[in-house]
């Protein structure tokens, strides 16, 4: 029987809640602690979440807060050119669904309250002191907080890592700006239909909006990485203004930003992954979400991994009798699958960003790619197949 009863979780975004539900099914007590003053309203764009990533909540019983709000992907085109490639999908597999960050994580935030789940806002890690019987947070306001266990389910930035390993590298930068917005310009495309375009200016993606209009998000790509304050700190007329220069030659890239409205641009800001984290959990502390694997928004499997993990950690909490069995038990289920994805998405971002050659030969480059390299079931079927069985026992 497992010794740990209790757990503080750091981060209450995506992965905080989620952990928090899977702990409380599994038996254990856990209260999300985050920096935020409130919850995070109005914080990010759209996300994608696969087959497993929808599976993975259906086992906390809550994947209904996705097939309610999102919007599903039935079919994706590649366009390049001036051509079109479809992309083989898997079949047997709900579609991909696109959801709005910031309703995902109302949901799971009211659903964990539901739960039982306690959150405190305004609670900024920036210690923890372990002792022989549990572990005590420090938080900026002077406040502690002491359980058995601390997850660091605090994003790619994570305080919780730093802890865990001072010597952590951190993320790397992409070389992308991620912005996002509704154009009132119609594209021409069957509802349900994701269209990636790799034009003139750039990378971009859009998908008509339910209710009308075209959703759309683009990958600037820059030189120098910019944190969210610094982006969101130039005015939204100026970002569109550039990429409106940016994508002024391409069809229907032009139009989309020429017929959105500056004021309701999403400024994501600079994209960036962790390759490898070395050392995931230390003592009574460990990782969780993208604290410690953030593939890129490229992978279309971010949210779903850390969604995952949530539900691995909480199962090999269960079963195994003290915080470091459980700790090195969940890196051993977790880390080859994650890493394998974090790698493929390194690729495709590498095609986002080309240089001079690279933009020359793109199309003949995806088109080959497309028409005889990809091969959909060895790709993706082990990514979105995926299924946690819950009864099972950790060994």
């Amino acid at each position: 029987m497992s010794k740990v009863k209790t757990a503080i979780v750091i981060g209450g975004g995506i992965a905080g809640p989620v952990t928090a539900l899977a702990l409380h099914k599994a038996g254990v007590e856990a209260t999300v602690y985050e920096a935020y003053p409130r919850t995070t309203d109005g914080i990010g764009g759209t996300l994608s979440l696969a087959p497993n990533g929808v599976a993975a909540l259906g086992v906390l019983g809550v994947d209904d807060i996705v097939t309610r709000i999102a919007t599903p992907v039935l079919r994706q085109t590649l366009a390049i050119g001036g051509k079109r490639v479809e992309m083989t999908g898997l079949t047997g597999l709900p579609p991909m669904r696109q959801v709005h960050r910031n309703d995902l994580h109302r949901g799971l935030h009211d659903r964990a309250v539901a739960a039982g789940v306690a959150f405190e806002y305004g609670r900024r890690l920036v210690g923890a002191e372990e002792t022989a019987t549990g572990i005590t947070a420090r938080f900026a306001d002077g406040g502690e907080a002491t359980a058995d266990i601390l997850i660091g389910a605090d994003g790619v930035r994570s305080t919780v890592r730093g802890l865990i390993d001072p010597d952590e590298p951190g993320p790397d930068y992409t070389g992308l700006l991620g912005f996002e917005a509704v154009a009132r310009h119609e594209v021409g495309v069957e509802p349900g239909t994701m269209m990636f375009t790799f034009g003139k200016g750039g990378y971009y993606l859009y998908w008509p909006e339910p209710g009308g209009g075209t959703r759309w998000g683009v990958n600037l790509p820059q030189e120098r990485p910019m944190s969210l304050t610094e982006a969101r700190a130039v005015p939204p007329s100026e970002w569109m203004r550039k990429l409106r220069d940016t994508f002024a030659e391409d069809d229907p890239g032009r139009d989309l930003m020429r017929t959105s409205d500056a004021g309701e641009l999403q400024v994501v800001g600079s994209l960036h992954i962790l390759r490898s984290v070395a050392r995931w959990h230390r003592g009574r502390m460990v990782l969780v979400g993208d604290s410690a694997h953030a593939p890129s928004n490229s992978s279309g499997q971010g949210a779903s991994l850390a969604i995952e993990s949530a539900v691995q950690l909480a199962r090999c909490v269960r079963d195994l009798p003290d915080a470091t069995s459980a700790f090195a038990a969940f890196e051993r289920l977790r880390r080859g699958r994650v890493e394998k994805v974090a790698a493929r998405a390194a690729r495709i971002n590498h095609a986002k960003a080309p240089g001079p050659i690279g933009r020359v030969l793109m199309p003949l480059m995806m088109s080959l790619m497309f028409k005889t390299v990809a091969n959909p079931e060895k790709t993706l079927g082990p990514e979105q197949r995926y299924v946690i069985d819950w009864d099972a026992r950790v060994a």
